[in-house]
């Protein structure tokens, strides 16, 4: 399941991260993850700014671009967004759910449609309609984007919004909870979870703001938290095992926090 051509309802689908240093994140990121970027496309805004498209093995992976005007207020992270079939319809049923929305549905030609709603405890996601760009079509592998979690102030009153709106069920896996799309097919298959799963959630730290981080896979983690460093990253815990290898939580320069964990089956210190 490395390479990916399309994505069902309810399904993450892609990652991104809006920063004020643009060319500094793209620095960081190619040095740190091997992502390669090309010619940046146009976000609205005045003045208008930019995206890129980072790729590995020439396939799509990940987003880098420019913060809004006044997006400083925001905390940054890495931003998930979900396949949905209608931008429109699933705003409207994240209102109903208790969320709010943050961006109203709008057209991003001829990529997609999407929209920005904040679950009830406030931490944002972002729907994603698919046109030409249905999403991340390399996951799962050294590099690579491979699951996102929710740090959550209030993980029930979270678990029944994400359940009305995109049909998710929950199972408890140690001290995380796992989100789980019934019937779906994902991840690899020498994951230990169920391949139903397409996202955890944990409970945020005192003082934590509720919201979506990123996890991706490295050949060794080590040496990934050691890049960061020198290219003005920090490591802000570990590494530490996890059940398959090991994962450390980082920071780049501008304080925008991810995790990397080793991929499956390349033993523990990878």
């Amino acid at each position: 399941m490395s390479e990916r051509d399309g994505y069902e309802h309810g399904v993450p689908c892609w990652v991104d991260t809006l920063q004020s240093d643009v060319d500094a994140a793209v620095a960081f990121y190619g040095g740190v993850l091997g992502w390669d970027v090309g010619d940046p496309g146009e976000m609205p805004g005045d003045p208008p700014g930019r995206y890129y498209v980072a790729e590995l093995r020439g396939r799509d992976a990940a987003g880098i671009g420019s913060l809004p005007p006044g997006g400083e207020a925001v905390p940054p992270s890495f931003n998930m967004y979900v396949r949905v079939d209608s931008a429109d319809e699933a705003a409207a049923r994240a209102q109903g759910a208790g969320g709010t929305i943050v961006l109203e549905p709008f057209d991003a030609p001829p990529a997609g449609r999407m929209a920005v709603v904040a679950d009830p405890t406030g931490a944002q996601v972002c729907l994603w309609q698919a046109g030409v760009r249905e999403g991340a079509q390399v996951v799962n592998e050294a590099g690579a984007w491979a699951m996102s979690q929710l740090r959550t102030t209030d993980p029930d009153r979270a678990a029944a919004f994400y359940g009305e709106l995109f049909g998710w069920t929950t199972e408890t896996f140690g001290p995380f909870t796992m989100f789980r799309l019934p019937g779906y097919v994902g991840g690899e298959p020498q994951q230990p979870v169920s391949r139903e799963v397409v996202a955890t959630m944990a409970p945020a730290e005192a003082g934590e703001p509720p919201r979506w981080s990123a996890d991706f896979w490295v050949a060794n983690v080590e040496a990934t938290a050691a890049s960061a460093e020198r290219l003005g990253g920090s490591t802000v815990a570990g590494p530490f095992p996890n059940p398959v290898g090991m994962t450390a939580v980082l920071a780049d320069p501008s304080g925008v926090s991810f995790s990397v964990s080793s991929v499956p089956g390349t033993g523990a210190g990878a």
